[in-house]
Formats: structure tokens, C-alpha cells, sequence
């Protein structure tokens, strides 16, 4: 993540015998590194996911009674307030960052049959987390809050095709599910006004790919881009309110990858 005056970088040692993950805090107009793991008031990284948003980062981490718990941050203080915990062995992960709200994934029993992933949403300022009703009981994958409605995704663990998954919003906590279709799994994004996702189609065996958005208000979505064929998208990310996206050009003439981006106002 970037900001007005800060960038923050997460490095991650998979392999080997000392596995881990740090982050760190840049200091853009001097270059100073803050190593946020020699923090003693900012909570240990556990999970590999970080949501970011307008200077606010939320992460799991793993507390002294082996519970995981999702911490948000300021990136320029380094305040941070523990929202919810789930015990061991379950676990907190896919946390995404709007300008209002943090939304993220609990998921217990994992690699067992009663397996179940639901989604939270906690508004930033405080207060607790509340659960994001489903489709379909325990098969949430991800999600954004924003001005009180919710975009979410739900694809099962058993799923053969997990690459995409069913889409909802609702428009307020206690508003009806309406279906968005099918969607590229792990891309919706919140940046500036709007929540944005990806959408993968196929005309005539020609896979091609859209970028919508959606934000409170507004009865349907929004397509903002569309791909030629043989074009391939990295997800979305959003940085000072500018969405930012990857597109690999893979067909039969000249191969590249240019980077796109578009206002979020």
C-alpha cells in the first residue's frame, strides 16, 4: 500500500527452516524503514493476507491464548485494535479494507467435514464485528462493506471450479440478497466511492474478462472495462483512490503486460 506519506511492503519467507512474514513501514519523502514486527504494541503478522486501504491495514495475527485475531492498524501511528477472534484451529483470513469498514473471512473446523467459512464486517472507527448473512451457510469466500451495504462472493472448499464463484450485495444488514452472477473468485475490491469486481466471459470459446463496479445507490452495476480476447487480468488494487489492474496480452501476435487504472471518484 501507498499513501500521502507512507508505503507499506510485506515479504514473506515460504520456504526453508525459519519461515515467516514481516511487514514494513517506508517513510516515502526520507526512505526510513519501521520494521512493524520490533513494534511491541502492534501485534505479530500470522496470516499472509494484509487488506489496505487509505492508510489503514488489517492483518491476523495470533494472540497469547493460540486464537487468531484480526488487528487493524494506522500505518501512520501504528494504533491498532483487535476486532474478533476465532479459537485454534480455526483461523481469520481475506481481510479487505474499505473507507468505512473492514471485512474478512472466519473460518473453523478446517480440513474437516463440518468445514465452515463466514464473513464479518466491523465498521473502522469500532465497535464489533457482525456476521454478513449468506446465500448459502458456510461457504463465503470474500467480500466488501462500504456505506453500509455488502458485496460477497461463495464458492464451497469442495468445489471443483473455485476459480469463480456466485456474487450478492445487499444493500443494508437487514436488506435481501440479490445475485451479481458469476464472478472471478478473491477480486472484489473496494477504492474510492465504488466496490469493484472481475467477470470472466466466453463468447464462441474466446475467454475474455470485464471489470464492473457497483456502489451504494445505484439500482445496477457498472462494466468500466472490457478485454479483447486472449487478455488475461491480475485482481484489482486500489491505491490513493485509483484503481489499479494488470492486463497480459497472451494471444498469437506480440505478447506484453501493460498496467491500467482508473478513477475512482
Amino acid at each position: 500500500m501507498i499513501d500521502d506519506r507512507w508505503a507499506l511492503v510485506e515479504e514473506i519467507r515460504s520456504d526453508g527452516p525459519s519461515q515467516e512474514i514481516r511487514a514494513y513501514r517506508y517513510a516515502l519523502a526520507s526512505g526510513a524503514r519501521t520494521d512493524l514486527a520490533k513494534q511491541k504494541a502492534l501485534p505479530r503478522i500470522s496470516e499472509p493476507e494484509i487488506g489496505a486501504y487509505d492508510g489503514v491495514f488489517a492483518y491476523s495475527s495470533t494472540d497469547s491464548h493460540g486464537r487468531s485475531c484480526l488487528i487493524v492498524a494506522e500505518l501512520a501511528t501504528l494504533k491498532s485494535r483487535s476486532v474478533a477472534c476465532v479459537a485454534d484451529p480455526g483461523y481469520i483470513a481475506d481481510p479487505v479494507v474499505s473507507a468505512d469498514s473492514v471485512t474478512f473471512s472466519q473460518i473453523t473446523a478446517p480440513s474437516t467435514p463440518q468445514r465452515c467459512k463466514r464473513l464479518f464486517t466491523a465498521a473502522l472507527p469500532g465497535g464489533p464485528a457482525r456476521p454478513i448473512a449468506a446465500a448459502k451457510n458456510c461457504i463465503q469466500w470474500s467480500g466488501v462493506s462500504l456505506r453500509g451495504a455488502t458485496i460477497w462472493s461463495e464458492v464451497g472448499a469442495a468445489d471443483p471450479d473455485q476459480y469463480q464463484s456466485k456474487a450478492y450485495v445487499r444493500t443494508g444488514a437487514d436488506s435481501p440478497a440479490q445475485s451479481l452472477g458469476q464472478i472471478v473468485t478473491d477480486t472484489i475490491v473496494a477504492c474510492g466511492n465504488w466496490i469493484h469486481w472481475e467477470v470472466r466471459t466466453v463468447t464462441n470459446g474466446a475467454e475474455a474478462f470485464q471489470i464492473q463496479r457497483w456502489q451504494p445507490g445505484i439500482g445496477r452495476p457498472q462494466r468500466i472495462y472490457a478485454t479483447p480476447p486472449d487478455v488475461a487480468l491480475t485482481a484489482p488494487s486500489c491505491q490513493a483512490n485509483t484503481l489499479i489492474v494488470e492486463a497480459a496480452h497472451l494471444g498469437g501476435g506480440s505478447k506484453y503486460t501493460e498496467s491500467l487504472q482508473a478513477s475512482t471518484a
